[in-house]
């Protein structure tokens, strides 16, 4: 009996859905030689073209568009049996696997993900950290179950997934006891010139920071530019410089790196999303998730 190499067929489903090999390397995080080989191996064990040339672009052959079908029908019906199978009662800890985008604040995905593990079942948490990009690759593959994110999913990204906002915090600055002292007087007037760490450019927050200070006419001056907020925190206590975080755990990122609070940035907010390929969400702990996250944050 011939086997169907289910691996292969997903990878073959994908390039059909996204239109070339490059947008489906970047979906399932592949080389593209990779998946062209993994094509090529499909096409021979199923002894027919599932692709053919049309200028730049792949287009499906008649089998490759009967394969399509096939494999469209398969994989939602395993999309079908995941959801089904989490409402089940197994004897187990419910598995939740999220990832968290490199530039969530670590504490505030403690604060937003420990309601799930108080829930009547139990459940087994797995957290990953990465890039949004990597993430959504995972979570159109139903590797993850969850995404949550500083910033929506773009329309541009072609994963069939959701945004649900979870909610929003203004945003204050923290620093050194002695940074803190230092510009304290005429704040935020006397951020002007002060030593800053900046997120990234890719980062929401980077854009309303820049915004905020052109509004207050200050230039402070960017020391340092850090995605991983955890590495934010480790700077910021060696002095570095001053950096932005949510106000709801402020004082708890200031007692964990012995910070101070030096003010709140009037008009820049951070907000955060759970981001799943569930339009309406039934999981169990991530109606939690979601619940309490309405508690903790406006």
């Amino acid at each position: 009996m011939a086997w169907l190499n289910y691996h292969h067929l997903l990878y073959f489903w994908t390039v059909a859905r996204e239109g070339s090999i490059a947008r489906a390397s970047a979906v399932l995080n592949l080389t593209q030689p990779a998946i062209s080989s993994q094509l090529r191996t499909l096409e021979k064990s199923l002894g027919e073209k599932l692709f053919q040339k049309s200028g730049r672009n792949l287009v499906l052959t008649d089998t490759g568009r009967l394969v399509f079908r096939y494999a469209d029908e398969i994989f939602s019906t395993g999309r079908e049996l995941m959801e089904a199978l989490r409402g089940q009662p197994t004897g187990r800890p419910a598995r939740l696997v999220v990832g968290a985008t490199d530039a969530m604040p670590k504490i505030m995905v403690h604060r937003l993900l420990e309601p799930a593990l108080r829930l009547a079942e139990p459940v087994h948490l797995v957290v990953r950290d990465d890039k949004p990009e990597r993430l959504l690759a995972s979570l159109s593959i139903h590797e993850l179950d969850l995404v949550i994110a500083d910033a929506p999913m773009a329309p541009t990204v072609r994963v069939r997934a959701f945004n649900h906002l979870l909610g929003e915090s203004p945003v204050s600055l923290v620093g050194t006891p002695a940074l803190v002292a230092k510009y304290k007087r005429r704040f935020p007037a006397s951020l002007d010139g002060a030593p800053f760490i900046m997120p990234t450019e890719d980062a929401a927050l980077r854009r309303a920071l820049e915004q905020a200070f052109a509004d207050l006419g200050v230039s402070p001056r960017v020391v340092a530019e850090i995605a991983d907020s955890a590495v934010l925190g480790v700077f910021g206590q060696e002095g570095l410089g001053l950096f932005a975080t949510p106000t709801v755990i402020a004082e708890e990122v200031c007692r964990q790196h012995g910070l101070r609070v030096l003010g709140p940035l009037d008009g820049v907010t951070e907000k955060f999303y759970a981001i799943s390929v569930e339009r309406r969400i039934t999981h169990p702990a991530v109606l939690a998730i979601s619940a309490s996250a309405r508690q903790v944050l406006d």
